[in-house]
């Protein structure tokens, strides 16, 4: 078994944490997390893909854990993030690496197919598909299921919440803030058929004012734990209470700027190298399997694999064995040079 390890690369424009597990010398599986997780949100997948042979590595993204929180929205544009997982491989000594994403981690992955497909051997992604123009308010509102999202009701459909980030930015962190285990336990639940075709939680703010209604408060709920154990709901709280909800909010403020960078994509954001996209059944916001949200991806992707999960949003820690099972069925498949060693 290999052990994780807790370490860092600095350069003069940021810092990134990151966890790191399985040989040196062996090929490299980058895995990058969502909102509002951690590195932590990979520890089912780097034991895993440690033990075949990988260098497995996760990174705490900009704002969160180790990694800097910088001050001013922009810093976290996809232009900004993407940059920094340049440098990290550089720092590696690495030209390329498989690229795993979640959540706003797979934008990040989307990014680096997109713009630096030199830089990679081929990438997969959960729950978020690709939308080459960006995944943007533009984008994605056209892609809206509106026999779940009536538009007189939600303009916007699932991505209301991110209007009210826009609208609301300050009261968003500080109701996310007051109590950081709290609001972890309320957000990392799984996922449930019995919510499919109802509209999703995330297109109730802005209706309800906030996440958590006009007290502006996480309620205490039990913790979930098919998904986090109390130690993993601590962490998560701990490092958010320490770092705030600025940076991880702030990934929802920059659809003009990550537009604009879409437009620089390498080949017409044509993706040719091996792609995986794993659906989430249960991921009520994230909806691919009847809505038109997975149908960009598919026009884009030259050499794409689907499959399905039966799991909520929280793919990877809900569901590990089917994540880990779907990753190397499809590594072994597309990428049989990187197991020759």
């Amino acid at each position: 078994m290999h052990p994780i390890e807790s370490l860092s690369h600095q350069s003069a424009r940021h810092t990134t944490g990151y966890l790191a597990c399985g040989p040196k010398d062996g090929p490299l599986a980058v895995f990058v997390h969502g909102w509002p997780e951690l590195s932590l949100s990979w520890r089912h997948q780097l034991p895993a893909l440690a033990a075949l042979g990988f260098r497995a590595i996760a990174p705490d993204m900009r704002g969160y854990g180790r990694s800097t929180a910088h001050k001013r929205h922009e810093d976290y544009a996809l232009r900004e993030i993407s940059g920094d997982m340049v440098e990290l491989i550089d720092a590696l000594g690495r030209d390329k690496a498989v690229w795993i994403g979640h959540d706003w981690g797979a934008p990040v992955v989307w990014t680096m197919a997109s713009h630096h497909p030199d830089r990679c051997h081929g990438v997969a992604n959960l729950c978020v598909p690709y939308i080459p123009q960006g995944f943007t308010f533009d984008q994605l509102i056209p892609l809206v299921d509106r026999s779940v999202y009536p538009a007189d009701k939600f303009p916007a459909g699932q991505w209301e919440y991110q209007l009210f980030y826009q609208e609301n930015f300050e009261r968003a962190c500080k109701g996310f803030e007051a109590d950081t285990y709290k609001t972890v336990k309320v957000l990392f639940r799984r996922g449930s058929p019995a919510n499919a075709g109802k509209p999703s939680m995330s297109a109730m703010i802005r209706l309800g004012g906030g996440w958590f209604g006009p007290s502006n408060a996480a309620p205490d709920v039990p913790l979930d734990t098919s998904v986090l154990s109390e130690a993993d709901a601590r962490a998560y709280a701990d490092a958010l209470a320490t770092n705030g909800f600025f940076g991880p909010d702030s990934w929802y403020m920059n659809h003009t700027a990550n537009a604009a960078f879409a437009k620089e994509a390498k080949n017409g954001g044509k993706l040719a190298m091996p792609v995986l996209f794993l659906h989430g059944a249960y991921d009520a916001t994230l909806e691919t399997l009847k809505s038109r949200l997975a149908e960009p991806m598919r026009t884009a992707c030259a050499d794409l694999t689907e499959a399905v999960v039966k799991s909520g949003h929280w793919m990877a820690q809900e569901q590990p064995v089917a994540v880990n099972a779907h990753l190397v069925r499809w590594l072994a498949a597309k990428l049989p040079a990187l197991w020759e060693r």
